[in-house]
């Protein structure tokens, strides 16, 4: 997660509702509540070592995006075994497919 993003997260107070690692890739999850049920956000970061330092980017370079792909199928799975409102028997939310 970018700092901006971590800086503004903390302020509000929220704290991720699950996380999936998979190597230096990692899915977070939010929780949105709202007058329909909980909603989720999915945020990717790419860990890295600067010097004895770990720090976090949101850039991905050609071989990271084998680890998104599988990282996202693993969010979308937790979303939907831990029943994401709006989420209907053929796989889509209540909007255009999902939300955006």
């Amino acid at each position: 997660m970018a700092t901006s993003q971590k800086t503004e997260t903390a302020r509000k107070g929220n704290k991720p509702t699950h996380e999936i690692p998979l190597g230096r890739i990692k899915a977070t999850l939010w929780a949105n509540s709202g007058d329909n049920g909980t909603r989720y956000n999915v945020t990717f970061t790419r860990l890295y070592k600067d010097g004895d330092t770990w720090k976090d980017s949101q850039s991905f370079g050609r071989d990271d995006l084998p680890l998104i792909a599988k990282v996202a199928d693993q969010a979308h799975s937790w979303i939907f075994a831990h029943g994401a409102a709006g989420a209907s028997a053929n796989g889509q939310g209540e909007e255009d497919g999902g939300e955006f």
